[in-house]
Formats: C-alpha cells, sequence, structure tokens
C-alpha cells in the first residue's frame, strides 16, 4: 500500500496536464454524441469492464471484450493470441467505430501486436486514441509488433501507469521473482479520474453528464433506462 501511494502521488504530480488534455477529448465526444470505447487483453480487460454500466460512471461507454483475449477459456492461448499480427481486426469490424468517438487502449507491456493493432485501427477509424501503459516497462523490452512501434508510439495520448518491469511491484531477499503486480489498481485510478473529470467538466458547461445511479437505489431504474435508450444501439451490451 505504502508503495502505491507513492506511485499515486506521482501519477497526480507528473501526469497532471496529460490528465486535463484526455478529459477536454472525452468531454468533447460526449457532448458531440460520441462513444468512449475501452480495450484490452488479458489482464487489462479488467478495467474496460471496471467502467462499464457502473453506478456513478459515465453511461457512454463501450467495453470492447474478445473473449480469446481474456483468460476464463485459457489463459494460455489467451496470451499467444495478443502476439498474432492482425488478429483484433475481424473483432473489431463488428463493432461500431465511429469517427468523433475515442478509443482508450490499455497493455501494460505495450509490446504485443494485438493492442497496438487495436490502436491503429481506431486512428484509421478516425477515432482519437488513448492509451495507458508504462513507458518504463515498454522501453525495456522490444515491441513484438511487426512496425517495431510499441502501444505508446502508436496513440495520440499516454498515461503512464508507472509499472515497473514485468509488473510487479514488490521484492523480498528470499524471493528469487518480484511479485504484487500494481496495473489493475492504478490503472482503475487513472480511468476513474478521468471519466471524474469528463463529468465535472461537462457539467462545468452546462450539460447535463449522462452517469448511471445505482440499480440499488430506489428511483434508479427509470433513470437508467432512459439513458441506456439513448446507447443501446452503439453499447451492445447495454441490451
Amino acid at each position: 500500500m505504502e508503495e502505491v501511494q507513492k506511485d499515486l502521488e506521482l501519477l497526480q504530480e507528473n501526469q497532471a496536464e496529460s490528465m486535463k488534455k484526455a478529459v477536454e477529448y472525452l468531454a468533447e465526444t460526449i457532448s458531440n454524441d460520441g462513444i468512449i470505447h475501452v480495450f484490452g487483453a488479458g489482464h487489462s480487460h479488467l478495467l474496460s469492464e471496471e467502467v462499464f454500466y457502473r453506478s456513478g460512471g459515465l453511461v457512454p461507454v463501450n467495453p470492447l471484450l474478445e473473449e480469446s483475449l481474456m483468460l476464463h477459456e485459457g489463459a494460455v492461448q489467451a496470451s499467444r493470441n495478443e502476439r498474432k499480427h492482425h488478429y483484433i481486426r475481424d473483432f473489431l469490424n463488428q463493432h461500431s467505430l465511429e469517427p468523433g468517438d475515442a478509443l482508450i487502449v490499455i497493455s501494460t507491456s505495450g509490446r504485443n501486436p494485438v493492442p497496438i493493432d487495436a490502436a491503429e485501427y481506431g486512428k484509421e477509424k478516425g477515432l482519437t486514441v488513448i492509451a495507458i501503459t508504462s513507458i518504463d516497462y515498454s522501453k525495456s523490452q522490444p515491441s513484438r509488433h511487426e512496425s517495431g512501434r510499441r502501444l505508446y508510439e502508436s496513440v495520440d495520448m499516454v498515461l503512464d501507469n508507472l509499472c515497473r518491469r514485468g509488473d510487479a511491484l514488490l521484492t523480498h531477499p528470499n524471493v528469487p521473482e518480484p511479485y504484487a503486480a500494481t496495473s489493475t489498481v492504478i490503472g482503475a485510478v487513472i480511468l476513474q479520474t478521468m471519466f471524474a473529470g469528463v463529468i465535472e467538466h461537462l457539467a462545468e458547461n452546462g450539460e447535463e453528464p449522462p452517469v448511471f445511479l445505482s440499480g440499488n437505489v430506489d428511483g434508479a431504474d427509470e433513470h437508467n433506462q432512459n439513458l441506456v435508450e439513448k446507447y443501446k444501439e452503439r453499447i451492445p451490451l447495454l441490451k
């Protein structure tokens, strides 16, 4: 907890400008009735679910969940799939990614073909693409992408989750491997802080932010259903 707190303080001190710029992009996306798409493979997909259909969260968020890149159908195979070039394109072609939307791509190492291909696909379609990745980790490893680029070199904007090489924070003299991953907790803070900023930006500009209420609070169902009706055609998982 102490080490994660240090990272959060560094995040707040050093990335305020990047966060502000991302907030402005995403707020403009929502103002123009666009969608925020979120993609990650492996454990990174957890963060796309973190901000989807969430109490107190933005409604127009579309998690791009490709099950063969998640872990529940086979973790080892999912890792192999993430290293395949052009693997993600057929999946993305099935989704409504339109100019004016935003795409957040999450990959801590930023070296595998799938997240880089996803970022490039988004740019081809006219989306603003934001990466959540570790720049130090990425720089420590060669890219596996045919272009030689890593994720942070393939997007419009980067938010650095500050993870160490291998996504493990702690060491111990009696343990040969580093341990305790931080990408999920830091990534969740980045996303929630960014989306909170979007909500406040919209409100301060006289717009009503599309925010879910908890379904376990009386009176929330009608509020939430009205918002779902607006966005469900472009966000299949809202149906």
